[in-house]
């Protein structure tokens, strides 16, 4: 008698940022990896869309724009080697230029290879990106699976014919522990980069009333790019106290600041389904923010977008800080929130 055949493990290519970018892409990648490392039925791997570049094109990722040459030359080659090894080829995706350098050439490889591919857009930027790129729409309705966090980029995905479905963000909710406040401090933490997309300086400028009218509040600012000069200079020209710029921090550690904070804030000029703002209700912190596109799917009460956006905001903090009936709320809501995602996990 023949023993039964041995069921081969489904391979996954991950095509994604190493947190070496920090940012959604490569968190949420990396946590996929890591929860499918000892599963019987799938072996994930990442394949880097951001590789070293080996011998003399390593010195070449120094100068600018011959970085994207170098890069590029050590991308290709690598696609073809790894996604000839797996059956499916799962590529994340944001917009612009980074959706040409990125998951287009890993889409053409798994086409030429004869591979199905999902590919997992996740830009805050997609209106504007699919109006101006036929390219983009062409890739997206002829990939085998779209998958993308929030209901707002399907109904962005629906309005252009394109099909989609919604995986939401995922938390470590043993990494992210939940912790009451009660009653809320005026612990405010951001850990959006600082790049003009995110428009820390409006936190800035919020922090600056929330601090007159609670002088011991502080502000801890997590993330780094190329705003940082102007972000302390604004904070100095504000006269603000109690603001710590961090810097980048490891994607593995961050769960200490959402624990020392009693509130979350962001203030982007365009949002979709930030796992930062999971974290924060993971962790039990009350979250406030601008009206972002996708964040109104995910919090019940934020500000409004207008030229008063930090008085707006600032408000929102105060209310916070003094209302225990939002308090209690936004308590359950995150508790209900870490419940669901451990039972998912």
């Amino acid at each position: 008698m023949n023993p039964p055949p041995v069921e081969r493990r489904l391979e996954v290519a991950l095509v994604a940022p190493t947190v070496g970018i920090l940012g959604g892409q490569a968190v949420q990648a990396e946590r996929l990896v890591r929860a499918w490392q000892n599963d019987p039925d799938i072996r994930a791997r990442l394949v880097p869309v951001n590789p070293v570049p080996p011998g003399p094109l390593r010195r070449a990722t120094e100068v600018k724009y011959v970085r994207t040459v170098a890069t590029q030359l050590t991308y290709w080659p690598l696609l073809v080697r790894e996604l000839r090894k797996v059956d499916v080829v799962h590529v994340f995706s944001a917009s612009y230029f980074s959706f040409l350098l990125a998951p287009l050439p890993a889409v053409i490889v798994a086409r030429l290879l004869g591979k199905p591919v999902v590919m997992n857009y996740r830009s805050g930027e997609a209106p504007d990106h699919l109006r101006r790129s036929a390219i983009a729409r062409a890739v997206l309705r002829h990939v085998d699976r779209n998958a993308v966090p929030s209901r707002f980029l399907h109904d962005v995905f629906a309005g252009f014919g394109i099909r989609s479905e919604i995986i939401p963000n995922i938390v470590d909710v043993d990494r992210f522990a939940f912790r009451r406040r009660k009653p809320l401090a005026p612990h405010i933490l951001s850990t959006r980069n600082f790049e003009d997309l995110y428009n820390v300086a409006c936190t800035l400028r919020t922090f600056h009333i929330v601090q007159a009218q609670h002088p011991d509040a502080t502000l801890t600012l997590v993330g780094g790019g190329s705003g940082e000069p102007a972000l302390k200079a604004l904070a100095g020209e504000l006269g603000l106290r109690n603001v710590r710029f961090i810097g980048r921090v490891a994607p593995g550690e961050i769960w200490r600041y959402y624990a020392a904070a009693d509130i979350y804030l962001q203030t982007p000029n365009i949002d979709n389904m930030p796992a930062s703002v999971l974290e924060a209700f993971a962790s039990g912190c009350a979250v406030v923010a601008t009206n972002a596109d996708g964040m109104t799917a995910l919090l019940r009460r934020v500000a409004m977008e207008s030229p008063r956006e930090a008085e707006l905001l600032s408000a929102q903090l105060t209310d916070d800080v003094v209302d225990p009936v939002y308090e209690d709320a936004m308590r359950a809501a995150a508790i209900m929130l870490a419940s669901a995602r451990e039972a998912a996990g």
